[in-house]
Formats: structure tokens, C-alpha cells, sequence
């Protein structure tokens, strides 16, 4: 954690950040996002299933 002491005596915490990783343009692109889609497709049924059951 990096410390900063300001004007006045107080002392600032940060916290330490990760480092930034630079992603390609092809890397996992297709693969997550199917993915992706197929679990919020999954789950607009799951919730029209459950609000077709409640009414």
C-alpha cells in the first residue's frame, strides 16, 4: 500500500493497483461471448417461466 503525507501531517493511503494486461484483438472473443449469450438467453426463460408460474 503506498502512503502519502499531505500538507497538514495526515498521512493518505492508496491502495496498489494491478497491472494492466493488454489484450490482443482475437483473444477469447468468440468463445465467452456464445457463451455469454446462451447463459442470458438461459436465464430470460428461467425468469419467464417463473412469471408465468407466479401468475
Amino acid at each position: 500500500m503506498q502512503v502519502t503525507e499531505e500538507d497538514g501531517g495526515r498521512l493518505n493511503a492508496f491502495a496498489k493497483e494491478p497491472r494492466m494486461q493488454v489484450m490482443e484483438a482475437g483473444e477469447g472473443g468468440a468463445a465467452s461471448s456464445r457463451l455469454l449469450l446462451i447463459g442470458g438467453a438461459l436465464l430470460v426463460l428461467l425468469l419467464v417461466a417463473v412469471a408465468v408460474g407466479i401468475s
